[in-house]
């Protein structure tokens, strides 16, 4: 259905909204709001996404994705470009970005992908399954937002060593597979006293080094168990080598590095693993600190949020009636509300969902309509989940750049012509 296109202004500046849309929705851009905006504080790093200094061509695994959409950090570093999200829900297998620890195994995996095994150990009849077995276990799907750890340690200005990801290193995908519970319930249940979920990757280890220094295997408690799956499509599609088929360990609401790649191990643990990955790697650690068991590791993602357009790609957005759009999520929460604010965070309105609702797991589209004159504007949004949590001003300071949520970070700086 067409929006009405006739608006007027009353004495306030805000636009009187058409009846098909909120009035609380349309947000006016006034000479003083215009100029407040301007002088709203801004990292250089909020434009930076739309301007990559050298473009890179991509690595041959991932030679399917669609460069247009993406800043190559790496040969396994891969960032969505900010407007590539666009208004959609679910991000395309073509635009997903890429963040793997260890190279990709070779593509041979991948010829009989229904014999690739995994051996499943801490229940009381621990045994190795085939894909194929897994296959006729059951079969469910979740829609979640994987998102690396680092996501967001662009904006840090201590400079965190690592990929400067800015908000790229996410999406919203579909996983289908066999949910873990009914896999441990297949095999008589997990054993008794244990607390933790590990899985282990079936990446090719360097010869001549202790392989717990670099094997990717991670602890996640054991109730994240409830939710997972071990799972061979994303996006209805088999799970290509780049993203870890063909057989990946999904745990909904944590971040990706917990999400285990070719998995090849799946065990319940008394203990946390003593592969390096987890006793010091992925740790919340002070500025300046390194990695030790001591600290917390990174696991559940919380509330956060990001607007995606418009003016988001450098471009001049026209004067007039925009919708100011975005993603949030909420980790193991649901989002329950989104404001949006023009200049800096100075003022908040609150912005409408867009688009079904695919779970708690999964991000929802927001929009605000905003009429805007010319000039810059901060553009932000802020995220509540229904636990109350609400995304914060600030960032958690760390070594690692893990874990940015701050809102502020976040905000966009685009010109309204």
């Amino acid at each position: 259905m067409n929006q009405p296109t006739n608006f007027q202004s009353n004495e306030t500046g805000v636009a009187n909204a058409p009846a098909s849309l909120p009035r609380r929705q349309i947000l006016a851009g006034s000479v003083s709001a215009l100029a407040a905006a301007g002088l709203a504080g801004i990292g250089t790093a909020a434009t930076a996404q739309t301007n990559p200094v050298v473009p890179k061509p991509l690595p041959a695994y991932v030679g399917w994705k669609d460069p247009n959409s993406l800043i190559v950090h790496s040969a396994t570093t891969i960032e969505t470009k900010r407007q590539a999200f666009g208004s959609g829900l679910i991000t395309p297998a073509e635009q997903l970005y890429i963040r793997n620890n260890l190279p990709a195994p070779d593509s041979a995996i991948l010829a009989d992908r229904d014999a690739w095994e995994v051996a499943v150990a801490g229940v009381n009849q621990p045994r190795t399954l085939t894909l194929r077995e897994l296959k006729s276990i059951g079969l469910e799907t979740v829609a979640m937002v994987l998102q690396c750890s680092g996501n967001g340690r662009g904006y840090f200005p201590s400079k965190p060593s690592g990929t400067p990801w800015q908000v790229g290193a996410a999406g919203c995908v579909v996983w289908t597979g066999v949910p873990v519970r009914w896999v441990a319930d297949a095999l008589g249940g997990v054993s008794a006293g244990m607390s933790f979920m590990t899985g282990t990757g079936g990446e090719k280890l360097p010869d001549g080094i202790d392989p717990k220094s670099v094997i990717v295997e991670r602890s996640v408690p054991a109730q994240a168990m409830t939710d997972a799956m071990l799972a061979w499509e994303m996006n209805g599609m088999p799970i290509s080598l780049a993203h870890g088929g063909p057989l990946r360990l999904i745990v909904p609401g944590y971040t990706g590095v917990n999400n285990i790649k070719y998995i090849k191990r799946l065990a319940f643990t008394a203990q946390e693993s003593e592969a390096r990955i987890m006793s010091h790697g992925y740790r919340i650690s002070p500025p300046g600190g390194k990695g030790d068991p001591t600290q917390p590791s990174v696991q559940e993602m919380a509330v956060k949020s990001w607007i995606n357009g418009p003016g988001t790609d450098g471009l001049p957005v026209r004067a007039g009636l925009v919708q100011i759009h975005g993603v949030a999520f909420g980790g193991l929460h649901r989002v329950a509300t989104v404001e949006v604010s023009i200049d800096g965070g100075r003022s908040w309105n609150e912005a409408r969902f867009s688009g079904p609702d695919l779970g708690r797991y999964a991000w929802r589209q927001f929009v605000l309509a905003a009429r805007l004159p010319a000039g810059n504007f901060n553009l932000a949004s802020r995220a509540t989940d229904v636990a109350g949590n609400v995304q914060p001003q600030g960032r958690l300071e760390n070594a690692g750049g893990y874990n940015n949520t701050s809102w502020a970070d976040h905000s966009v700086l685009v010109t309204v012509a």
